[in-house]
């Protein structure tokens, strides 16, 4: 047992840290949290969720865990990414509040007490701004600007950082929550719909040291399209008539316009013999565009009825360490506190 651990049977603090190939950096970021949450004076637990690591990730965990009793690992069969392995580290935690961060050493551990004082003051959810944040700009920091925006302007939630994963929630905010895409990153908006008090604080954010980022611009066209979800469930999950009706009227006045003009053309002037084929070609394949997302847009809610109804998972473990038989057969739908 962790001479720092405060004895009894509560767990008040749970960290959560999805792993996937970080050989060289889950040793050093365990000691940096051992440190941290050993002297919070809090009884803690840390949840390791590999996310289908095909590198020496699970045997560095499995020394981990045999060293420490507070330690738990949830391995998956296969790579599901990091929104699922994220929902997996929710619904086995234990804790009252919820501490999630990244397993690369770049979210700094130091800043944990900073973000647990803070919702201490009142708050539900306390966000991270790496506002020096330590990426390359094409590639990394643009990209996230624009989304981040995008994301405030279209949600009416005001923070800088939504992609920032570390961040701490009390434990009712997130009881019901389901995940899915790369939607973790919007999970304050969720926090928001049942009125919760989020904040942000500015936190360190440090260089990659070991291995290579799984970030790239294909993953801001994923955030895009979830931001689209999103945008829809929040607004129109409820009335989709407003939606698709109103689509189905505006291309009844599109077609008003064509046939008009084309009418107008066939009938009321002199043809010419130039009149170029553009304007039909992109006005059609501006109607398959939204033909296109609006099929998305119901494909998304049919998936999470599939998944809801039947109570089925989004990921599938191959193996849990640590912690006793009754914490292993724990879960957001057994009952998880």
């Amino acid at each position: 047992m962790d001479k720092n651990q405060p004895s009894g049977d509560r767990i008040e603090l749970s960290v959560i840290v999805p792993l996937f190939n970080e050989e060289e950096n889950v040793e050093p970021l365990y000691r940096e949290l051992a440190e941290v949450v050993g002297h919070l004076g809090r009884r803690y637990e840390m949840l390791f969720v590999d996310d289908g690591s095909t590198d020496q990730t699970a045997e560095r965990l499995r020394r981990i865990a045999a060293d420490n009793p507070n330690v738990r690992i949830i391995r998956f069969r296969r790579n599901f990414g990091q929104t699922v392995a994220i929902s997996a580290g929710i619904d086995y935690a234990r804790g009252e509040i919820l501490c999630l961060l990244d397993g690369d050493l770049q979210n700094d551990p130091a800043d944990i007490p900073r973000l647990l004082d803070k919702l201490a003051e009142g708050h539900d959810v306390v966000s991270g701004w790496r506002r020096r944040r330590c990426d390359r700009f094409l590639t990394r920091r643009l990209p996230s600007a624009v989304a981040n925006w995008l994301i405030s302007w279209i949600s009416g939630v005001r923070l800088h950082d939504f992609g920032c994963t570390l961040k701490v929630y009390r434990r009712e905010v997130l009881s019901d929550v389901r995940l899915y895409g790369e939607m973790h990153r919007y999970l304050p908006l969720y926090a928001s719909w049942y009125g919760e008090r989020i904040t942000e604080i500015e936190v360190n954010h440090r260089p990659r040291r070991f291995g290579h980022s799984k970030y790239g611009l294909a993953r801001t066209v994923k955030v895009i399209l979830d931001m689209i979800v999103f945008a829809f469930l929040s607004h129109f999950a409820r009335k989709p008539i407003y939606v698709f009706g109103g689509f189905g009227l505006i291309m009844f006045f599109l077609a008003f316009l064509f046939g008009g003009y084309w009418f107008w053309e066939k009938f009321l002037r002199v043809p010419s013999l130039n009149r170029p084929a553009l304007p039909p070609l992109a006005a059609g394949m501006i109607v398959v565009g939204f033909l296109a997302i609006f099929i998305g847009l119901l494909a998304e809610m049919n998936t999470r009825i599939y998944y809801e109804s039947l109570r089925k998972p989004t990921y599938s473990i191959k193996e849990m360490i640590g912690g006793t038989a009754q914490d292993q057969k724990g879960s957001r739908e057994q009952g998880m506190p």
